[in-house]
């Protein structure tokens, strides 16, 4: 009879972060056990304790290079509150230049994703050499679509820069509003491009994308279709009568038929309803909605969830990419890869507020913060890329800050993406003795659907485990370990 086996995927490639798979065989050759174990630590809930409220926009941010316009963001929504403000009463200029950091956002860490990390699996193959399947290979393979893909992505840096002062970790939301405006030689370099596309440009680069991906799902429907489904209730923020939004809003949670579990509740209220769960062989926690329990009020968040809980998108051409998308797939689809259709349709609708915003005179606006009585609590929501994204603090009187909680996006698909990976497993795997790359290459392909971001994502309660292990040579003299 063969031996129970291990498999470890060590690291998990091509997303942010660190993370491993371990998948344990029985002697039959089936999947016992999947696990995507997230193995780095981050303990910024602790540390900014004692800091100045503040300064928890800049500080917060430091959680990742990637994401951290969402973070930046999250944390003066919640800051804002504290200071006696919130969306509805910023000045108007403020409250317009942060929604055009976040679509910049949005944009370039979604093309960051789908054209760096996600098509080289698509394009060239799951099964492809490895030393090939990378955006080096696709530029080679698709010149056209990566060259797009890389000005995409700085067209939305380029926007972040102008918002928020630097690319990487910016400087100008600040509590009640925001440090700058938006000049009239920023808007025109925008709007005519020269060492970038154009906005009108990158606009309609995206209408060809998703007309691209729209060729490829149906080339592929049948692999697509039976690869992973994504589990769990999708849940994001909605405008109030219904529309996509990406940053400010209700929260609405829905099952798979389309059953409100959460009806377009206020967030405030996230501690009514919201759990988390601890696990011993992750740094990431499990959230879940109370009503539910552990396993059936397991969330997912992100582009797939945003587009099935929306009735419409409020741009013209993302309303007509997400009536096409609906037409083929239905509005409540649960299959995974579909998650990088809803990105593209996203970024569109990115590109398209952008021009909208470029066009409003407000930004060139001088009436930028405003202060009003002082609170003890402050509680931001958004939409970040990889879905939603909580920020809570509470301060002293004197204006440090004693309680932290942040529940990320990639932490509320923590049970949905665990259940991708057994799902690929057992699909793949099941009874067969020899394991390919090209498999446990799959195993990662469904992990990096949801785009997750693992240093964000990671948090722990009590002591960190710790094991240290004393060698003479290659000699294990002593081993120390605390669980």
């Amino acid at each position: 009879m063969t031996k129970t086996r291990k498999i470890i995927i060590d690291p998990v490639t091509r997303v942010e972060g660190h993370g491993r798979v371990t998948l344990h065989m029985n002697g039959q050759n089936e999947i016992e056990e999947a696990r995507l174990h997230i193995v780095e630590f981050r303990g910024f809930e602790r540390f900014v304790q004692g800091r100045p409220y503040w300064e928890a926009p800049v500080l917060v941010q430091r959680l990742c290079g990637i994401c951290p316009v969402s973070h930046h963001l999250c944390a003066a929504k919640a800051i804002d509150e504290i200071v006696g403000m919130n969306d509805e009463t910023l000045p108007e200029t403020a409250r317009q230049m942060r929604r055009l950091m976040h679509f910049g956002q949005v944009l370039q860490s979604h093309a960051l994703h789908y054209f760096y990390l996600a098509a080289p699996d698509l394009l060239l193959g799951v099964e492809s050499d490895p030393l090939n399947r990378n955006v080096v290979g696709l530029a080679s393979h698709e010149p056209e679509i990566a060259k797009r893909g890389i000005l995409i992505r700085k067209f939305g840096q380029e926007i972040i820069k102008a918002t928020a002062g630097k690319k990487i970790h910016g400087i100008s939301a600040v509590p009640g509003g925001i440090h700058k405006n938006l000049s009239l030689e920023e808007k025109e370099t925008f709007l005519k491009g020269e060492a970038m596309p154009s906005v009108s440009t990158v606009v309609s680069w995206l209408q060809e994308m998703i007309s691209h991906y729209k060729s490829y799902a149906s080339r592929n429907k049948t692999w697509i279709d039976q690869f992973a489904t994504a589990q769990g209730l999708s849940t994001s923020l909605i405008g109030q009568d219904g529309a996509l939004e990406l940053y400010h809003g209700r929260l609405r949670s829905l099952d798979s038929a389309g059953k409100p579990v959460l009806d377009d509740v206020d967030y405030h209220d996230y501690v009514d309803f919201y759990a988390e769960e601890v696990k011993e062989w992750s740094y990431m926690k499990f959230p879940f909605l109370k009503s539910h329990g552990a396993i059936k009020g397991a969330m997912k968040v992100g582009p797939l969830a945003r587009l099935m809980n929306c009735d419409y998108i409020p741009t013209p051409l993302a309303q007509k990419a997400l009536e096409e998308y609906r037409s083929i797939n239905g509005r409540f689809s649960t299959v995974l890869l579909h998650y990088h259709w809803a990105r593209l349709i996203e970024m569109l609708h990115c590109a398209e507020m952008i021009e909208k915003l470029l066009h409003d005179p407000i930004l060139q606006g001088n009436d930028l913060i405003k202060t009003s009585h002082h609170h003890q609590r402050g509680i931001g929501f958004l939409e970040a890329p990889r879905g939603t994204l909580i920020h809570h603090y509470e301060v002293a009187e004197t204006g440090e800050i004693r309680k932290c909680n942040l529940i990320v996006s990639t932490t509320h698909n923590n049970q949905a993406m665990n259940n991708s990976v057994s799902e690929v497993a057992k699909s793949l795997m099941n009874g067969h003795e020899k394991i390919s790359e090209g498999m446990l290459n799959q195993i990662e392909v469904a992990i990096r659907a949801y785009d997750p971001c693992l240093s964000c994502a990671t948090h722990a309660v009590g002591k960190m485990p710790l094991k240290i292990e004393i060698f003479r040579g290659e000699e294990l003299v002593d081993c120390f370990v605390r669980d």
